[in-house]
């Protein structure tokens, strides 16, 4: 992740009652990535592959694998979104720890600290709380109700 950061950068750590191979599919597949975060979502975990998060008509954003560790570590390079998250990177780095999960968030390269910088910050916390939720009571927010 050191490489990746320019600008400023949002972070989150998290523990997850779940197995580092259940939080991995839930990052990562786009099947359970809809359980959590976008409305619809497509793309293959593996490097290069694009990846398309379908928020709303306007909201329809594309991004590519830029690092894949099996159940390490999953990292996305947004390359068509709105101005503020093009430039940027997220990702996830997870460790097992006593049989729960360390999940270390991070999103880098915003230009700017603005408004959507600290929308996005606040969004980030709610839908990874909604990820642990979902992980470990099985509870799926429907989509209208994420923020």
């Amino acid at each position: 992740m050191n490489s990746l950061m320019s600008g400023f950068t949002i972070y989150y750590d998290l523990v997850i009652d779940a197995s580092t191979e259940r939080v991995f599919q839930a990052i990562s597949e786009p099947s359970y990535l809809i359980n959590w975060w976008p409305l619809h979502c497509t793309g293959k975990p593996n490097i290069g592959e694009t990846y398309n998060f379908f928020f709303a008509e306007d909201y329809n954003w594309f991004g590519k694998v830029i690092e894949l560790k099996e159940k390490e570590s999953f990292y996305i390079s947004m390359t068509s979104a709105d101005s503020d998250w093009n430039p940027t990177t997220f990702g996830f780095d997870l460790k097992n720890r006593n049989n729960v999960t360390k999940l270390s968030f991070f999103h880098t390269g915003w230009k700017h600290t603005n408004e959507h910088y600290k929308r996005t910050s606040y969004c980030w916390a709610l839908l990874l709380n909604g990820l642990k939720n979902y992980l470990e009571k099985g509870i799926v927010i429907p989509f209208k109700e994420r923020n």
